[in-house]
Parts: C-alpha cells; sequence; structure tokens
C-alpha cells in the first residue's frame, strides 16, 4: 500500500507543478523607447550619407574623416 501513495504523491506533485507552470504569463517586454540607440541599419544609412556628402564636397583625409563624425552625430542631416 505504502509504495501506491508514494507514487500517487509524486505524480499529483508532478501535475500540479506542470499547471502551475503552465499557466505563469511570460515576462513583459518593455516597448523601444523613442531616441534610443538606432539599429545597425539605420546606422549604416546615416554612415553612407555623411560619406556620400563628404564625397560631394571633395573632401579627403582628416578633413574627411572630421566631417563624417560630425555628420553622424548629426544623424545624417545636411550640414
Amino acid at each position: 500500500m505504502r509504495p501506491l501513495t508514494f507514487g500517487a504523491a509524486i505524480l499529483s506533485l508532478a501535475i500540479s507543478t506542470a499547471v502551475a507552470t503552465a499557466q505563469t504569463p511570460p515576462p513583459a517586454v518593455a516597448p523601444a523607447t523613442p531616441g534610443a540607440t538606432p539599429s545597425a541599419t539605420d546606422k549604416a544609412a546615416i554612415s553612407k550619407a555623411c560619406s556620400e556628402q563628404a564625397t560631394a564636397k571633395g573632401l579627403h583625409g582628416k578633413e574627411r574623416k572630421k566631417f563624417r563624425s560630425e555628420c553622424k552625430k548629426r544623424g545624417g542631416a545636411p550640414a
């Protein structure tokens, strides 16, 4: 009789644990906040826009590097 009671207790414990786990809601995911860091595709687009602007201005070397750095901080907006 004892093995049957022990087996029933283990079975009910396993079932109750499974039910409790299945009813637990998933953790909430925080929505992305505006002004957050840009994604990789956004960064690539900004970098390309700044590079095109530097080329249009005929910049080379240190001047180009400085211009692109400042342009990226502006988000690729023309100066």
